[in-house]
């Protein structure tokens, strides 16, 4: 690892509950190809304008002072990111920025096929492929579009590489759907040697429709798979989103995203950059802070040190979603990223 240069904004970027923030969420844009239920509507989408979304070199700047800080990783997300021209060449910036050990990216997986080779080659290590149902007819229903050979060709075009990266895939757990999906989408990912993660559905989709109804819960799903493969719990790793579970016989990994029922908070060492620039200290947060407007007024790095240290020195302890009064952020998903 090349370290970042000594100076004195690189003192370690701590919130004010201790925690030391060393991952980056870099958001490229908000646009995505899909409209998945729980997250777009089918239709009246207004993306942001070009010149309201950073471009590159705004980008990498503000990914070389967050490394100064003690920022170690970055993962690449959206909306899709893959709808991002050029994203290759961005990731290759990013990742020769010193101080980022990995980068890593999450994505429908619809585009894959055709930029894989260069995201590997530009330096990503790590996909979370999204993949909420292995039937063609449950995949189009959930996302409003029939691509699903598109993402298995995007998953295969990764195979050549499985012994330089890492790939997991997703799945959002939604009641009265992945009860009948899970076990067959487990059975996929051991097939292919890979680890599946059941996500919680959370209170970010854009119609705002979400209740906690809609919920399957982490335990809820864990119970379907032992029922057809015992499963046994790892320890948790620090700062993980995931809790991890092998299978008895052998065949693998399973993990568990339980954000609406087991909060992860409490070692959070997240920070999240949008693709129109602002800073966000929490997935749930309602503040934001505006680094590209800074950017754009001809702000000092020792400016935007300043706004990101008292940014991250006021993050909330957690999504408080149980509390009374507890109100969802106005941006969805597709506009604050994953």
């Amino acid at each position: 690892m090349t370290e970042p240069a000594a100076t004195p904004s690189a003192a370690p970027l701590v919130d004010g509950f201790g925690r030391a923030i060393r991952d980056l969420r870099v958001s490229v844009t908000d646009v995505c190809n899909l409209r998945c239920t729980y997250c777009l509507p089918e239709s009246g989408i207004a993306w942001l304008p070009k010149d309201e979304r950073l471009d590159d070199d705004e980008t990498v700047r503000l990914v070389e002072v967050l490394a100064g800080l003690g920022v170690t990783t970055v993962r690449i997300t959206g909306g899709e990111p893959l709808a991002r021209s050029h994203l290759p060449a961005l990731i290759e910036r990013i990742d020769a920025v010193p101080g980022i050990d990995e980068i890593s990216m999450t994505t429908n997986g619809v585009l894959l096929n055709r930029h894989a080779d260069a995201l590997v080659a530009a330096g990503v290590k790590r996909f979370n492929v999204s993949i909420d149902s292995v039937h063609a007819r449950r995949f189009a229903e959930l996302t409003r579009r029939d691509v699903l050979p598109a993402v298995l060709n995007g998953l295969a075009a990764l195979d050549p590489y499985r012994d330089r990266i890492k790939i997991k895939l997703n799945a959002v757990a939604l009641r009265g759907i992945t009860e009948h999906e899970a076990v067959d989408l487990v059975a996929f990912a051991r097939e292919r040697d890979l680890q599946l993660r059941f996500i919680e559905v959370m209170p970010l989709d854009a119609d705002g429709a979400w209740t906690e109804d809609h919920v399957l819960t982490g335990e809820e799903v864990r119970a379907i798979i032992h029922e057809q493969w015992p499963v046994d719990a790892l320890p948790r790793e620090r700062s993980s989103t995931a809790r991890v579970w092998r299978f008895r016989d052998g065949g693998g990994e399973i993990g568990f995203v339980s954000s609406v029922t087991e909060s992860f908070c409490g070692d959070c060492d997240r920070i999240r950059l949008t693709a129109d620039g602002q800073l966000r200290t929490c997935l749930f947060a309602h503040d934001e802070t505006d680094l590209r407007g800074a950017l754009r007024a001809g702000a000092s790095d020792d400016d935007l040190v300043a706004m990101i240290r008292g940014a991250v020195a006021a993050k909330q302890w957690g999504h408080e979603m149980h509390k009374p009064g507890f109100r969802p952020p106005e941006r969805p998903m597709s506009a604050i990223g994953g």
